[in-house]
């Protein structure tokens, strides 16, 4: 028997799991400059795709098993403008594989994290205000 998933508990997921991220962000910022900062920009990056995920859901788009934020935003409905910048959303994609792995990771320095930081609050920020209340 499926039961069926309510959309609302759905999109709380998607947002407390985003949350987790903000506050990794948050808590490596707080130890300076000797945080590591390309785990900084990976959960930067994690917080937005989980934000742009929740958002989608509510909007009733489906939206394939991705980590590319710049595809997540082209699935947005007409209308729902994102803060994100093409810069934006092609640096916080390379964040989600190529800072995980030796074999692509460059060096990051603390400034990049904490622009990442910095993109990662605004995205935040602007999905957030566009969501019910309800699932805040």
């Amino acid at each position: 028997m499926n039961e069926r998933i309510d959309l609302n508990t759905v999109v709380r997921a998607w947002i407390e799991k985003a949350e987790s991220d903000h506050r990794a962000v948050q808590l490596l910022m707080a130890s300076g400059k000797d945080c590591p900062a390309d785990i900084v920009c990976f959960h930067s990056q994690q917080c937005v795709e989980k934000y742009l995920k929740a958002l989608l859901c509510v909007k009733g788009v489906d939206f394939p098993k991705i980590h590319d934020i710049g595809e997540l935003v082209s699935l947005l409905p007409k209308g729902l403008s994102s803060t994100l910048t093409e810069k934006d959303q092609e640096q916080l994609t390379e964040y989600a594989v190529d800072s995980r792995y030796p074999r692509h990771a460059r060096d990051i320095s603390f400034s990049e994290a904490a622009e990442a930081a910095k993109i990662m609050d605004n995205a935040r920020a602007a999905v957030r205000s566009v969501l019910p209340k309800d699932v805040l």
